[in-house]
């Protein structure tokens, strides 16, 4: 199980670093030009501060158990990346984009098992 949760954190940091990545370094006009229209209606400041939460939260999925520091914010970086795939889905869905929720509900259920893994049965 450990080497599931290993995988899974490794997915999630990636997929989270490149999408934080791409709302730290791309205006809001280039981000719905590339299909995140969403981002169009909330304005700079928070898409670079949702960009800045999942780059922070990758980082902290992978980074403290690999050196061994304050491994309690692997499992409360995957926490709040279910808080944030669920503000996700909410907006997604009251903009109708019903394919978009069905990704934020993939990312969530992994984000909600990581947790659930590394508070409880199989922690660091």
């Amino acid at each position: 199980m450990n080497v599931f949760l290993w995988i899974v954190a490794a997915v999630l940091a990636a997929v989270f670093l490149l999408a934080g990545a791409m709302k730290l370094s791309r205006t809001p006009q280039q981000l719905g030009a590339s299909g995140l229209g969403w981002a169009e209606d909330f304005g700079t400041g928070p898409v670079k501060l949702i960009g800045a939460l999942e780059v922070l939260a990758a980082l902290g999925l992978v980074l403290p158990p690999l050196v061994g520091i304050a491994e309690i914010l692997a499992p409360v970086a995957a926490t709040g990346l279910v808080v944030l795939m669920l503000g996700a889905a909410v907006t997604h869905g009251r903009r109708k984009e019903s394919q978009m929720i069905t990704v934020k509900a993939v990312l969530l259920a992994l984000a909600a098992v990581l947790a659930w893994g590394r508070f409880g049965p199989h922690a660091f």
